[in-house]
């Protein structure tokens, strides 16, 4: 058995590999993002004198309130409701059109504070929106005027300097434009993450938390190594050594010396075979390709010793971080293993890829690692991390086997894992319907 790993993919079993899937270019994937913002902006406009109108009644209700309640409710519940309602409609508009989520625990007031400050965002939006219509409209009708009526549009002829001084101009107030309208997205993403977000004190107890949590699952996946390793030695190379230790003793009282020479073969089969376990447990406690030769050496040897054709598809630039490729070999090791062991898989195939924190879009995060919804929602969060801070961006790995399904994301390994992975504040999934097919998903943060 032979392996060989390229950007390609590799079946190490020496048959052909399956066909690869063909990957969509980076132009229709913007296209269909930009139309989607544009559906996003346009509604954000639409919702935006909606919500002003809803203020507008509003004002004087609370006006009212305060005056009659002496302060005790000085907002009126109709006042919230409708608030309430109208937020929740533009977290879906965000979700949907612009990429963001954003968690759905804020209170009546703050949604009110947000409608507030976002109106002028959602009709800065409908202005641009305008004019940028109205801008497309003229330079259409002038070019129709010259090309096709004949009846020039405010007497302008279709002179060279005109023709390239209205080109010019088309192009700049186009760049203008788009860099409004984008500006008007970040903003809006913007005013929800800080009016409806969780406050830098409730980011510093989550925080907490988590790494409260993430230090716990840390001890606990040492504890279960720890008392794996124990229980290889004990049941394996412990057995092995006490027979060897058996059949030496045998030959050394034999008094036959073909007798004796037949129990020293048997010894110097059982030490070989006691080596072999040693080793084995050796390279499960961690593989020395991977310090030395890293991640994708250390797979292709995954890959040589799994009883089931595996296909490797590694795409990562440069050397992830030691954490991350300890982390993501794990994963792979495991997954490989119960598909061979458990599943009565006939084909294991495995992804690694890189991304950056501006390339890794909505449909790379499905693509590469979804699944789950929560999951997904995981992965599209480290993202929006990773941007924020900088980070030098993620490691995504997905195996999936043929085999039939019905895998436990609580039993003892998959557990182990997914704390293996929280450790790295990273994002671990498992999909294994009955019947299959099986798929094993995680992303590891870099920075």
């Amino acid at each position: 058995m032979s392996t060989s790993a390229d950007r390609a993919g590799v079946d190490v079993d020496g048959a052909a590999p399956p066909p690869p899937q063909r990957r969509r270019g980076p132009f229709p994937r913007l296209l269909r993002m930009s139309a989607r913002t544009l559906a996003g902006l346009c509604l954000g406009a639409v919702s935006a004198v909606v919500e002003l109108v809803l203020l507008a009644v509003a004002g004087p209700l609370v006006v009212c309130a305060l005056a009659f309640s002496r302060g005790r409710r000085p907002v009126p519940r109709v006042v919230t409701g409708a608030a309430t309602a109208l937020t929740g409609l533009e977290r879906r508009r965000l979700t949907v059109f612009l990429g963001h989520e954003q968690p759905a625990g804020y209170e009546p007031v703050r949604a009110l504070v947000y409608l507030l400050l976002r109106v002028p965002v959602g009709l800065l939006g409908g202005i641009i929106l305008t004019l940028t219509t109205y801008g497309a409209g003229a330079m259409t009708a002038l070019i129709f005027s010259w090309s096709v009526s004949g009846d020039y549009l405010d007497h302008i002829p279709p002179e060279p300097g005109i023709v390239a001084y209205m080109l010019v101009m088309a192009a700049v107030l186009l760049f203008l434009a788009v860099q409004g309208l984008i500006g008007v997205a970040v903003l809006e993403r913007g005013v929800a993450r800080r009016c409806l977000g969780p406050s830098p004190l409730e980011q510093y107890e989550r925080r907490i938390a988590q790494l409260a949590v993430s230090r716990a699952a840390v001890v606990e996946a040492v504890d279960d190594e720890r008392r794996r390793i124990e229980r290889d030695l004990h049941d394996g190379v412990q057995q092995r050594l006490v027979a060897l230790g058996m059949l030496i003793g045998r030959a050394r009282r034999a008094g036959d010396a073909e007798r004796a020479r037949e129990l020293l073969r048997q010894a110097h089969e059982e030490s070989q075979r006691a080596l072999g376990d040693l080793r084995e447990v050796a390279w499960r406690v961690y593989p020395a390709a991977l310090d030395r030769e890293g991640l994708r050496a250390a797979l292709e040897t995954v890959a040589e010793r799994s009883s089931v054709p595996v296909t490797i598809d590694y795409d990562v630039a440069g050397r992830p971080p030691h954490a991350v490729e300890t982390a993501a070999y794990f994963v792979v090791c495991e997954a490989v293993t119960n598909a061979a062991k458990h599943s009565g898989a006939s084909r294991v195939t495995v992804r690694v890829a890189d991304g950056d924190t501006g390339g890794v879009t909505d449909e790379a995060v499905g693509g590469v690692v979804g699944g789950a919804a929560g999951a997904a929602g995981a992965m599209r969060t480290l993202r929006d991390d990773a941007a924020e801070t900088g980070s030098n961006g993620m490691i995504f790995v997905r195996v999936e086997d043929d085999g039939a399904g019905g895998a436990d994301p609580a039993g003892t390994g998959l557990a182990g894992l997914a704390r293996r992975v929280a450790a790295l504040d990273g994002a671990f999934a498992v999909d294994s319907p009955s019947g299959g097919p099986t798929v094993i998903r995680a992303a590891l943060p870099c920075g």
